[in-house]
């Protein structure tokens, strides 16, 4: 359902709106204005790093609190990604998986190598709804071959994830965040969202070994070590995986209360694109076709058949060089866009940085993709020169965004002619992920908010828009509330941050 700022702005019937200027003054204090001053006084706030604006679509400003101050935004960051990468490269827009070979065909014998050419597809294998299911995706890859008359393939299936260079990490990312699936790393070719799935249940006393059992991807090249254990009722789960990207070898540490049911502990896997060529070189298999050398990817522009080799194996072909049979294409990235709001999910939201770095400088390094943010940023009206931006996700705690930048950037983005889909991406009070927000309100005034959170440790933000009950666009209420070294549990801080939101709504 379009919301309502959406056709106000389709209908063509306002002029172009003022964006909101965080120093204008507040004329007459407002009900929300009235609780931010006492709540950012009490107990629960007192110590932390506190920060609210609130401003109507045309300039007037209903309540701040350091408008300026700049905090780690956490999660909330993904809506200026979404936003520019929607803006920058357009709703419809598809990432593109092909699949060529290097050599010859002959007698329905590939003599050469079988390449599955990544373009940055974060949803290849996932288990996201909006994904194409596995073994569909495989079969359409079967029919490429099947249409070249490739029967058995003399040499690799390999796995090709060029396309993003550079680390595929940030390195301002928590070394414990690193080995969890929320903060796995993207690659131009990726499987499973990069993720590694594995069953752990405690052991039978307090100090016996945790017990793990890899579930999925079944990663038969990885080594791993337990080195967790049990630990007392109520220290819940502390586990975490330590992996490098380098060597198939990795420690999982920690701890997993004896009280804890069994479930499915969710790490970082480093080697999707390897993993991609695994799991349709098996495929094949199964389908009757041979690849006489197994799965293999590319690392330092050479391939790598064995991951426990120091040695160095034959230079890749260039991707250039190769004949292409055939292209699949992602899910529309106004869908991807939408997931990776309402799950907030940083895999996704990587993806999207890097891609405008590799989209538009050519290269999807961090610090090319910032450019290619910062330069969309001023197209939007938002200067980047006001914002410290680390990554895509807000996992990096070097992010720093003041409430005041926020407003800024979602005043632009009503401009920005994608904003009918961009609004549909940013989830709402009683909605998917949200059902706990605005608890006990009416539907009519939760329907008219659209928010993101953001949350880590300390950390607690909520930024979006509220659609005026009546009146116009210029009515419509842009907000961010953000806080930072909160020392109190997030079940203290949202019931504050949601009874501003209500306030808010109640003045239009």
């Amino acid at each position: 359902m379009i919301s309502i700022l959406a056709v106000f702005l389709l209908s063509g019937l306002v002029a172009a709106a003022q964006v909101p200027s965080a120093s204008r003054k507040v004329t007459a204090k407002s009900k929300a204005q009235r609780y931010v001053e006492l709540v950012a006084r009490n107990d629960v706030l007192r110590s932390s790093v506190f920060g609210v604006l609130a401003m109507t679509e045309d300039g007037d400003t209903v309540a701040a609190w350091n408008p300026g101050q700049r905090m780690i935004p956490a999660s909330t960051l993904k809506l200026v990604t979404t936003g520019a990468a929607l803006h920058q490269l357009g709703p419809d827009f598809k990432f593109v998986t092909k699949i060529g070979y290097s050599g010859t065909i002959k007698d329905g014998v590939l003599e050469g190598d079988l390449y599955i050419i990544g373009g940055g597809d974060p949803t290849i294998a996932s288990k996201d709804s909006i994904a194409t299911p596995r073994f569909f995706l495989f079969s359409q890859w079967k029919g490429f071959l099947d249409a070249a008359g490739i029967k058995k393939i003399n040499g690799r299936v390999i796995g090709d994830g060029r396309y993003f260079d550079g680390p595929i990490e940030k390195d301002t990312w928590s070394y414990q965040d690193v080995g969890t699936a929320y903060g796995a790393g993207c690659d131009g070719l990726c499987f499973y969202e990069n993720a590694q799935d594995m069953k752990v249940t405690p052991g039978a006393t307090v100090g016996a070994p945790v017990n793990v059992v890899v579930s999925f991807p079944s990663s038969p090249w990885m080594k791993f070590n337990y080195l967790c254990k049990t630990a007392k009722a109520g220290t819940g789960d502390q586990l975490y995986m330590y992996a490098s990207e380098y060597v198939p070898y990795a420690e999982v540490r920690g701890s997993f209360a004896i009280d804890r049911k069994a479930k499915t502990e969710e790490f970082a896997n480093k080697f999707g694109a390897y993993t991609c060529a695994y799991y349709f070189c098996n495929y094949l298999k199964t389908k009757g076709i041979e690849v006489s050398q197994g799965p293999a990817d590319v690392r330092l522009g050479r391939v790598r058949s064995n991951l426990e080799s120091q040695e160095y194996g034959p230079y890749a072909a260039k991707v250039d060089g190769l004949k292409v049979i055939g292209s699949t294409y992602s899910p529309s990235l106004k869908r991807i866009a939408r997931e990776t709001n309402l799950k907030s999910d940083n895999f996704y939201a990587e993806t999207l940085l890097r891609t405008l770095g590799r989209r538009m400088h050519h290269s999807a390094s961090y610090d090319s993709s910032y450019v290619a943010l910062g330069d969309v940023l001023k197209k939007i009206g938002a200067d980047p020169s006001k914002v410290s931006i680390a990554d895509g996700s807000g996992l990096s705690r070097h992010n720093y965004v003041s409430p005041d930048y926020f407003v800024k950037f979602l005043s632009s983005m009503i401009e920005s002619p994608v904003f009918g889909d961009y609004i549909e991406t940013i989830g709402q009070p009683g909605g998917k992920n949200y059902e706990s927000r605005l608890r006990g309100e009416n539907a009519a005034l939760k329907s008219r908010v659209h928010l993101k959170s953001g949350s880590m440790n300390g950390v607690r933000c909520f930024s979006g828009y509220i659609e005026p009950s009546v009146g116009t666009k210029s009515d419509a209420i842009i907000f961010s509330i953000m806080t930072n070294n909160a020392l109190v549990p997030a079940s203290k801080v949202d019931p504050i941050i949601d009874r501003i939101i209500v306030l808010l709504a109640s003045e239009n």
